[in-house]
């Protein structure tokens, strides 16, 4: 598959629309390297039923608890995944329960950030500002890890390679802030052609604020350019090459998304840390098990994370992939086959660089007295811990910066040790 349409200068440069956006971009500066590590960020937007992508099925209490909402053991038609013998994926996650046997996908569960309300935008809020406080800043923790990884302006140019990638319609919080990052959406407006992109050069020359935002636009576009190929199916005046892909709409489907995103990553020059969104968790209505709702957004979530690893090539032996989401679900079903907003729930780690084939949990169980308020699955794991162990193990970002400038407050946990292969 080719990504030429979808990712060449001119379909970048168009999806900046007004000169507003242009001004708002980050400026771009000269980084650092950080060797060969990739780090994706994927955040499950709604809040994910970790009890229904990771089945506890052997847990006594599972069965009861969950009603028309359990899972099939493994020996039933259309049952879990088994991984350790008391915890299955979700069907719907089939293309990717074969890494857990190669040792390219871990499991987290029972893991909450310190939010303990259940409010999509608080817990959201809270999850990529990194802080223990919703609204507690500005910037989100991804943002000042890169700053830490020599990302941060060094000398006011606009000129030079960004570490960080944001893929979609908009920087999300856990990437602002003083570093600067590069991002990419799809776009359905006509491309811009190079004598438009001239007169706007010209007409903004006076102008430094928006003379170095659309030179920063440009470089943008270069990176991905390269990285892409796309010159080679685009002629000059933006024609369509024979063959290639039409965009639809504004959005990209998952497999484009995660392949295109791998590629950029893989380039030797791109970026190295990428985060992106998917949609579609809140299931309080008609959740199902593996169909409905969920398993949709479980497959599109699969489909992102294979075409990702193609994308990537070689380079995914260097990659971790973080998938996160804001809360869980309550344990039991609501009255209209869905789940309403909880507190603990799973989180992921996949690629080459993982150390994996396990199941990370301190296992609270599902009995009634066991719940969290009565309702939820209780955190026994703070999903920072986990991501402090990626941060510092493949990053090799310092224990005491992480703890200072990425993840501050207090209480901020250990980071957890062992998760990426030595």
């Amino acid at each position: 598959m080719t990504a030429s349409l979808d990712m060449n200068r001119r379909h970048l440069l168009a999806s900046l629309g007004t000169a507003a956006a242009m001004a708002a971009l980050p400026r771009v500066s000269f980084a650092r390297t950080v060797g060969d590590q990739r780090f994706v960020l994927i955040v499950l937007r709604g809040g994910m039923d970790g009890l229904a992508a990771v089945a506890p099925y052997a847990d006594r209490d599972y069965g009861s608890l969950r009603g028309r909402l359990a899972l099939a053991d493994p020996n039933a038609q259309g049952g879990v995944l088994d991984l350790n013998g008391f915890f299955g994926l979700n069907p719907a996650l089939a293309d990717i329960h074969p890494w857990y046997a190669e040792g390219q996908l871990l499991v987290a569960h029972a893991v909450a950030t310190p939010y303990r309300d259940r409010s999509h935008f608080d817990a959201q809020d809270l999850l990529e500002n990194g802080t223990v406080t919703p609204h507690g800043t500005a910037t989100g923790w991804l943002n000042r890890a890169i700053g830490l990884l020599g990302g941060s302006p060094l000398d006011g140019s606009t000129a030079g390679r960004r570490l960080g990638l944001a893929v979609g319609q908009g920087v999300p919080l856990v990437l602002r802030g003083a570093a600067p990052v590069a991002s990419w959406a799809p776009s359905p407006l006509k491309e811009a052609d190079g004598d438009f992109l001239d007169r706007v050069a010209a007409l903004y020359a006076s102008d430094p604020l928006l003379a170095n935002a659309l030179k920063a636009g440009l470089e943008s576009a270069s990176m991905a350019d390269h990285a892409l190929n796309a010159d080679a199916d685009m002629s000059m005046d933006g024609a369509m090459a024979d063959g290639a892909p039409k965009a639809k709409g504004a959005r990209l489907d998952p497999a484009q998304l995660g392949e295109t995103t791998g590629r950029l990553l893989a380039d030797a020059n791109g970026p190295r840390i990428a985060a992106l969104d998917l949609q579609g968790w809140d299931t309080h209505t008609q959740q199902g098990t593996t169909a409905g709702r969920l398993a949709g957004a479980l497959g599109n979530l699969s489909k992102v994370l294979v075409a990702l690893r193609a994308g990537l090539g070689p380079a995914w032996r260097q990659t971790v992939v973080a998938v996160v989401t804001e809360f869980g679900r309550t344990a039991r079903p609501n009255g209209t086959g869905g789940t309403d907003h909880g507190t603990a729930t799973a989180a992921f780690l996949a690629g080459g660089a993982v150390q994996g084939g396990r199941v990370l949990a301190d296992w609270p169980g599902l009995a009634d007295d066991r719940l969290y308020q009565g309702r939820d699955l209780a955190p026994t794991q703070d999903l920072r811990a986990l991501l402090k162990g990626v941060l510092r193990e493949h990053l090799g970002l310092d224990g005491g910066a992480l703890n200072k400038a990425v993840f501050p407050g207090d209480g901020s946990p250990a980071a957890v040790r062992g998760l990426i292969r030595t």
